[in-house]
């Protein structure tokens, strides 16, 4: 009898709050005023954020390819919404657990990879002191914060089972399956011409080379499910379908760093079929670079003599890679390029200061180089490069300590293919992770967007799945991988 009348104080309680909540916002739209609609959503997030972090990282995951820029919310700041608002969270909830459980745990701590981003975010903050725009670069560094210790820290601790690893690679993809299908809708009004394709992803994208970096970092797992023979055969067929929307999506992005990449990771996917070591590969690259700077006159003088422009015939637009002569997009980075070697002379120790070279470069420019699309308003992307960028930022330093991310990234990567230290699943999961984290390293050549969340998100979560895999996926320790989900969701609350 006191059971339900419990049960009935219970649902009266419901109902009131329930009518309230309808009664008030009724009022409130009869003024204009519809932010109130956003309440129950908010407090969703908050007792998300309270009660299950980890499930709030894989909502996180999922609104990323969903979220829209706004340029100025105030003072000039823009934000990413909802994700970064989310993410501010996260970063905050976790520091003041961390300080619960005093500190983070041991292994994870001393792993090379955290090492070595605890270094470049110790660098990102002496060169935000000393940079010649404070607000912006402590914008940038908090922002790197908050995508590090959400999707990289507190990653590796959820990624430690291998279906919040699977969770966090689908959840992004039916997200971005939406805006594949958006894109699409828009550009059959322009019939798929290349023009359009620059900005048909809009909003949730700013460019179709964000965009493009995005379907590459997940293709090598979606072709990767559709070779899965443990996927039932009616979800192999979706699993298809989404392969084939993903092709089709990458084709039509006409983004040809992304089309570069992917031929880049299926050499890479080949060599390693054929037993070829990462470190044979990486003193190969080497060898690749010093050669090129060697003969680097000779290769721009053959360059040159490629005149064709970016186009909408695919084998023209796929010619117009390496024209160096009239494609505006590539002179621009050029541009781009030149002015930020003038800039790092000038300060090459601690740089200009963490996302300033936008602001800055316009000076350095030649009259010379400028092309049809330069630009002295800063409103037309950065240094085009994930490494020249922070060179320019953050002084050599910060190049170096960026580099060292990768470097351990891929050491990682090594350790876990060697054979008998892992199981299969972890050395084809990490094999999967590590091609399309690629495609990301190639890719930054030409562009950088790790200041996104559409980025960011992907790229350190990549970087946490395969320090989890390095951890916890070692035979001895393979239950680590494969914890119940159950005891998975308050794994920061312990």
């Amino acid at each position: 009898m006191a059971q339900l009348a419990i049960r009935s104080y219970k649902t009266f309680i419901l109902y009131v709050v329930s009518g309230l909540f309808l009664l008030l916002n009724c009022l409130l739209i009869a003024h204009e005023v519809y932010w109130f609609l956003l309440f129950p959503i908010a407090m969703l997030i908050i007792w998300l954020a309270i009660f299950h972090l980890d499930l709030l990282l894989l909502l996180t995951a999922f609104l990323v390819p969903l979220s829209v820029n706004l340029k100025d919310i105030s003072f000039g700041v823009g934000m990413n919404m909802p994700t970064e608002p989310i993410m501010f969270g996260v970063l905050v909830l976790f520091t003041i657990r961390l300080f619960a459980d005093r500190g983070l745990p041991r292994e994870l701590l001393r792993h090379p990879v955290s090492v070595a981003i605890l270094i470049n975010l110790f660098w990102l903050f002496i060169t935000t002191l000393t940079s010649q725009m404070p607000v912006v670069s402590a914008k940038f560094l908090i922002s790197r914060l908050w995508f590090v210790v959400g999707f990289f820290f507190f990653g590796v601790r959820i990624f430690r089972d291998m279906r919040y690893a699977r969770s966090f690679m689908w959840l992004y993809i039916f997200s971005l399956i939406f805006v594949i299908l958006f894109a699409l809708g828009q550009h059959v009004q322009f019939n798929f011409d290349e023009q359009s394709a620059h900005w048909v992803m809009h909003p949730f994208y700013n460019d179709h080379t964000a965009y493009g970096a995005a379907l590459a970092m997940y293709f090598p797992f979606i072709v990767s499910a559709c070779f899965d023979k443990t996927i039932p055969p009616d979800r192999k067929l979706l699993v298809i379908f989404v392969g084939v929307l993903f092709t089709v999506a990458i084709i039509l992005s006409y983004t040809r760093a992304t089309w570069v990449s992917l031929v880049g990771v299926f050499g890479l996917y080949l060599l390693f079929r054929a037993g070829v070591k990462l470190k044979h590969l990486a003193m190969v690259g080497v060898a690749a670079l010093i050669l090129f700077f060697t003969y680097q006159d000779e290769i721009f003088l053959k360059l040159e003599g490629n005149r064709q422009d970016s186009s909408t015939q695919l084998s023209e637009h796929v010619q117009s890679i390496s024209n160096i002569s009239t494609d505006a997009s590539n002179l621009e980075r050029i541009n781009r390029w030149k002015s930020a070697f003038r800039m790092f002379r000038e300060k090459p120790f601690v740089g200009w200061g963490p996302g300033t070279y936008a602001f800055q470069y316009a000076p350095y420019q030649r009259s010379a180089e400028l092309t049809i699309i330069s630009t002295n308003a800063g409103d037309m992307g950065n240094a085009h490069s994930e490494y020249i960028g922070p060179m320019v930022e953050s002084g050599v330093f910060g190049l170096i300590s960026f580099l060292l991310v990768i470097i351990t990234i891929c050491h990682t990567f090594s350790k876990i293919m060697v054979k008998g230290r892992h199981t299969r699943e972890v050395r084809h999961m990490a094999i999967v992770i590590f091609l399309g984290l690629t495609t990301y390293l190639i890719h930054g050549f030409l562009n950088n967007f790790l200041d996104t969340d559409k980025a960011s998100v992907p790229f350190w979560g990549f970087a946490a799945i395969l320090v989890a895999l390095d951890i916890y996926g070692k035979r001895k320790n393979a239950g680590g991988l494969n914890e119940p989900a159950a005891e998975k969701s308050h794994i920061i609350q312990k």
